[in-house]
């Protein structure tokens, strides 16, 4: 061995982790630790001592790894002396602290070390019946141990870092159980394995480390590319920056919107084609950074209110307004001033239908993928075929103005100027019964929102009325604006409401509380929205404002930090609007609907290409 070569490893030596101390090791290999002929570079996958160093530091260090080797000079220089390796003392909040804390991913050092002397010699003749059951035994123990890993990773969600260690001590259990299958000690039929190919891969346990890598994020997975060449292999046979992006996309909107807006989203959710032309594991890790950097342009965009703007004319022969909207991908539903509901093509801005019914203006309107149904002030409600504009159905109970309605999961809620709520039940589109009549607001009911727990209901009365879904039985009301309440939003705990007073409003729905009143528009707020993000307001200023929702419900956060932008363009009020991550569709008393599109802005595209701000790494190969 080169001498150079046999320092760097004495001095290693110190730092290998628990599972090499000597008071460790199974009784075929105690004692014969320092006589294995591999080097101990091997347990980390590397082809050299020298070349396992930088991946020791990377792995193992204050912050982010386990051990703290190579921390100072002083311990550097600092010789075993004959001793046996001191134990390895994790820092207080260290990765291997949080492994060893997560009691079902550990795995008993010691059960390992005898399971490789099981292995060792099961293909060998039995010395005795009793010793080949216990081997046998030992085993299965350490299979079922690893079998287990799968559902445990489940369990624990995107705690990511808790993983590292299991995939350490897997990959360094096989490298043991290889050194042991060739050592010249071992007296044994079973064919060797060469310690240059891949112990992970020999032992049929890629799965394994590949289910534990998937549950890394982009800056742990980058990484753990860097620990040796057999992590980045499986990190590469895997395709695993291809199921990181997957995963992304599963659970994050703004992820799946992105891959159907810029296309990519071909790639995903497909088993590789027999003729294996699919994209390699390179082009997703190519494409990761270029995700980031959209979303960080959108963020951006938001913050800084650069957008691409569309306009359409509604062009009403006789009363100008657009009341109320819906969109998707691929059309707006609009309802006019002038009694007529009017779809209009997403991409050409083009009127495909106008349904005509109504006698009176279409205030209020939802459609899912069957049905559309409108409310007018002629009282009435109507429902539509959404593919063929057919008139199914119309609903007559009101006795004035169907001022907002909501429907999901077969119930619908309409509200009335006439200061009632009625609760609906929909078996069908065309056949429709009214299950329960709700009184108690003493003005006109403008808004309705509910889901399987409450319904809310806002009233020109000022307060805001909470009510059992189930049992349609008064719960709570909500009082503190100081004039009528014109629209408002209820999701999880939240309710979000905007009033005449010109403020908005936070409660929780659960204790009544008012959590947070936002101030900044100057005439009725008229339409509200929220998702997990931000608030977007529109008002009778024909402003419309957008919020940040997490400093909104942190007290200490100054009022002026609160509204990141507004939006001027409408020429009249603004009745009605609705938003997703990419965009805001608007309609106004100005007839005109607009659509504020965030990641398609000329301006924006038209700069050079900068790298992404967020805080991971991302080093090419």
């Amino acid at each position: 061995m080169d001498p150079a070569e046999a320092v760097l490893q004495e001095k290693a030596l110190k730092f290998m982790p628990d599972p090499w101390c000597h008071t460790q090791m199974p009784r075929g290999l105690k004692g014969r630790e320092s006589k294995c002929s591999m080097p101990r570079s091997l347990w980390l996958g590397c082809s050299s001592l020298a070349d396992s160093m930088p991946s020791l530091r990377c792995l193992y260090n204050p912050g982010t790894g386990a051990l703290t080797a190579f921390q100072n000079s002083s311990e550097r220089e600092d010789c075993n002396n004959g001793e046996p390796p001191r134990k390895i003392i994790p820092e207080k909040n260290s990765l291997r602290q949080t492994y060893n804390s997560c009691a079902r991913l550990c795995i008993n050092q010691e059960t390992v070390c005898l399971a490789s002397t099981a292995m060792k010699t099961e293909n060998c003749v039995a010395k005795s019946k009793p010793q080949s059951q216990q081997r046998d035994h030992k085993v299965h123990s350490w299979w079922k141990s690893y079998t287990c890993v799968e559902k445990e990773l489940e369990l624990f969600g995107d705690t990511s870092k808790s993983y590292l260690p299991l995939l350490i001590d897997l990959d360094n259990t096989t490298r043991i159980m290889s050194c042991s299958l060739n050592s010249s000690h071992t007296r044994t039929s079973a064919v060797k394995i060469p310690l240059t190919a891949s112990p992970l891969k020999a032992r049929g346990l890629d799965h394994i480390a590949e289910n534990i890598l998937s549950y890394l994020d982009a800056k742990s997975l980058c990484a753990a590319e860097l620990v040796c060449k057999e992590w980045y292999r499986v990190t590469s046979d895997g395709m695993l920056w291809k199921k990181l992006i997957e995963r992304m996309v599963r659970t994050d909107s703004l992820w799946k919107g992105l891959a159907e807006r810029r296309g990519w989203g071909q790639y995903l959710f497909k088993n590789k084609p027999p003729d294996g032309n699919a994209p390699p594991n390179s082009f997703y890790r190519a494409l990761y950074p270029k995700i980031i950097q959209d979303i960080e342009t959108i963020e951006s965009n938001w913050r800084c209110g650069r957008h691409s703007l569309q306009r359409i004319h509604c062009r009403s022969e006789t009363s100008k307004g657009v009341y109320c909207l819906q969109y998707d991908d691929q059309k707006i539903v609009s309802g006019l001033r002038d009694n007529t509901i009017k779809i209009w093509d997403k991409s050409t801005l083009e009127c495909k239908r106008i349904l005509t019914g109504h006698t009176g203006s279409v205030l209020c309107l939802q459609y899912d993928e069957r049905v559309i149904i409108t409310g007018s002030s002629d009282s009435t409600v109507r429902v539509w075929d959404v593919n063929t504009g057919e008139m199914l159905n119309t609903l007559i109970h009101h006795c004035e103005a169907v001022l907002h309605l909501r429907f999901n999961n077969g119930m619908m809620v309409t509200c009335s100027k006439d200061r009632s709520i009625a609760v609906w039940d929909m078996a069908s589109p065309t056949d429709i019964t009214l299950r329960r009549v709700l009184v108690g607001h003493r003005a006109a009911v403008n808004v309705v929102d509910f889901d399987d727990k409450y319904i809310v209901s806002a009233s020109g009365d000022r307060t805001i009325k909470v009510w059992n879904t189930s049992t349609c039985e008064f719960v709570r009301t909500l009082n503190g604006h100081k004039r009528g309440i014109a629209c408002l939003q209820y999701r999880d705990r939240l309710v979000v409401s905007g009033s005449s007073d010109n403020t908005i409003r936070l409660w929780d729905i659960e204790c009544g509380a008012c959590l947070r009143v936002l101030e900044g528009h100057e005439e009725l707020v008229r339409c509200i929205r929220f998702d997990n993000k931000r608030i977007v307001s529109g008002a009778y200023d024909g402003k419309i404002k957008v919020w940040d929702l997490m400093a909104a419900l942190d007290p200490r956060a100054p009022a002026g930090t609160l509204c990141l932008r507004t939006l001027v363009e409408h020429s009249g009020r603004v009745f009605r609007l609705q938003f997703d991550e990419f965009q805001i569709v608007s309609s106004s008393h100005d007839d005109t609907i607009l659509i504020w599109d965030f990641l398609n802005d000329p301006a924006t595209q038209a700069e050079p290409p900068r790298s992404p701000s967020r805080t991971y790494t991302y080093i090419s190969r």
